[in-house]
């Protein structure tokens, strides 16, 4: 038969040397599907007991095994000599359909048509005759198909022809409209287990003849994730590149700036990154679910799906660095990753993010307060103290004005080396520290108030607090009067903040004076008499030269604005 001779034999040859692991391997038969046995269980009963359904939907995370099933599907459906529910692959059929040749199956991929026409399209190859008992209709990315082209979908599959089966596949099954997924039997497909996946890489090596570390098959495992094709993509990669296991970036480094809460060395790990060839938006998922392994393995540790040489580390830091820093790093980044879609500089975003999660002290976000409250509580239990913030004196204040004293910023700075330096005035005594965190959390509650609420609770300042409750201090009666209005709004921000019931009292600061009329009062009283003239303390550096200008006479202004006029008389005019 022309094309049949051995230079074909050879490009054949050729091609299969060059075919990718993923393909080489795909499963030919029900039983050599790996981690689907509820799938496989269903679909081979039904063949067996001839009573297969019309219309399937396979959902489940990519490289799982959807399409292949759905292939051994048809295969099985129009096999000559069928096999307790397997396909014998050795009929013309069946080797029709692995090539892609069979008129029997028609396979369509939803995400590049998904219009009206499309979906019309296939309907009448639906109606036509085949050569096999059953023509198999396979519709990936199923989710992305229009509107109008699932309302002509769904006409057929209420009705579909004896002969028909349709084969849904998607990895979102929540958009597919409920009408259509009603009148499908919905098969669910998973990621495999480590141990399964684990197995089936050591046989690809060994089959292929590949050389591979442990360790690069460890690293392999992990960047595959339970999917079966991308863990076989990633195997290529690494036996392409020399079988050895990949140092360049370590994830560790980003998760030790975390826990250390240390942004320069997330932003050091970021440019090594970058500069080792790793696109940001790919880190950033392959940290997502080192985070996500570290978060499984202190809340259920059966789920985590990682070497068992790795689990024990993978817990030692995610019990170093709490369960609230791990939850609010992965929604900070996941959030970066929407972001990332439309934005023109992926490598900033993710910078941003790292800074973030680093750097819990400068965000005032409800999960990095948790993230916060969380370290120093094993900051505690570990007997250690957390450093304070010492606050920054405000500058002095002119009693007779109320205003800031000229030169107070200058005189109120340290180190001042200036030709004059005024000794400080002495500064008011400092305000109750707070005790506990209750205290300490009153800054991030005022921010997440109402502004109309959290104006009117500015002035107020912690008196004392406790483990469960904190008293606030507000200037005076009147203004204490006004807050009480708001104290069950304050209350319940304390809660939403701390996770707890808090008890808020008020109460007004101590030197204040309680009656605003008082303050008028003294306002009004005449200074006393002196002879000295009061004057604010002027510092000379902060004084600028006035520029010299020439006094001009009216008699000047006048003959400069008419010139060639001249003065008659002038000794009369005095």
């Amino acid at each position: 038969m022309e094309g049949q001779g051995p230079y074909h034999l050879l490009g054949r040859l050729n091609e299969m040397a060059v075919q990718s692991l993923y393909r080489r391997y795909r499963p030919r038969r029900f039983s050599e599907l790996r981690g689907q046995d509820h799938v496989v269980r269903a679909l081979r009963n039904a063949v067996i007991n001839e009573r297969e359904g019309q219309a399937y939907l396979f959902s489940g995370p990519r490289g799982t095994g959807k399409t292949s099933t759905a292939r051994i599907l048809a295969k099985v459906l129009n096999c000559e000599t069928p096999i307790e529910g397997e396909p014998c692959c050795t009929c013309p059929s069946c080797i029709a359909v692995e090539a892609g040749t069979s008129y029997d199956v028609i396979e369509l991929d939803a995400a590049s048509n998904n219009g009206v026409d499309d979906i019309r399209e296939l309907i009448d190859h639906a109606a036509l005759g085949n050569p096999g008992r059953h023509r198999v209709f396979i519709l990936d990315e199923v989710h992305m198909l229009s509107k109008g082209a699932e309302a002509a979908l769904l006409k057929t599959l209420e009705e579909p022809p004896s002969h028909v089966v349709f084969v849904l596949a998607t990895t979102d099954p929540q958009k597919v409209s409920e009408t259509i997924r009603s009148r499908t039997q919905h098969l669910q497909f998973h990621l495999l287990p480590m141990h399964d996946l684990e197995e089936h890489i050591k046989f690809v090596i060994g089959d292929a003849g590949l050389s591979v570390t442990p360790e690069a098959i460890a690293q392999v495992l992990v960047q595959g994730g339970g999917s079966a094709r991308d863990t076989l993509s990633a195997l290529e990669l690494v036996a392409a590149s020399g079988g050895e296991a990949d140092h360049s970036v370590n994830l560790d480094e980003f998760i030790e700036a975390i826990i250390e809460n240390d942004p320069a060395r997330a932003l050091a790990a970021v440019a090594y990154a970058v500069q080792q060839g790793r696109d940001p938006r790919s880190l950033s998922e392959e940290l997502i679910r080192y985070l996500r392994d570290g978060f499984l393995s202190q809340m259920a540790p059966e789920l985590v799906q990682l070497p068992a040489e790795r689990i024990d580390y993978v817990a030692q830091w995610a019990q170093r660095m709490g369960n609230g820093a791990i939850v609010r790093s992965m929604e900070v980044l996941g959030d970066m990753l929407v972001e990332m879609r439309r934005a023109p500089d992926a490598r900033l975003l993710f910078e941003v993010a790292m800074v973030r999660i680093s750097h819990v002290e400068e965000s005032g976000d409800s999960s990095a307060l948790l993230a916060r409250i969380e370290r120093l509580e094993k900051l505690v239990e570990r007997g250690a103290v957390a450093p304070t913030q010492v606050p920054a004196t405000p500058p002095p204040v002119d009693p007779t004005t109320g205003r800031a004293k000229l030169g107070g910023a200058v005189r109120q700075s340290t180190g001042n080396t200036g030709p004059i330096a005024r000794p400080q005035a002495p500064s008011a005594p400092p305000a109750v520290k707070p005790v506990g965190t209750v205290g300490e959390m009153w800054p991030s509650v005022l921010a997440s108030l109402k502004p109309l609420v959290r104006a009117l609770y500015s002035p107020c300042v912690v008196g004392v607090s406790s483990v469960d409750a904190v008293t606030l201090n507000a200037p005076n009666a009147v203004h204490k009067e006004r807050c009480a209005d708001h104290l069950a709004v304050v209350a319940s921000a304390y809660e939403s903040a701390m996770g707890v019931a808090i008890n808020v009292t008020l109460g007004v600061s101590e030197g204040t004076t309680k009656d605003p009329t008082d303050r008028l009062a003294k306002a009004r009283k005449p200074a006393p008499e002196t002879d000295e003239v009061p004057h604010d303390n002027i510092d000379p550096n902060e004084l600028i030269d006035a520029p010299l200008v020439p006094v001009v006479s009216p008699l000047d202004q006048i003959t400069k604005a008419f010139p060639g006029t001249r003065v008659v008389n002038e000794g009369k005019n005095k």
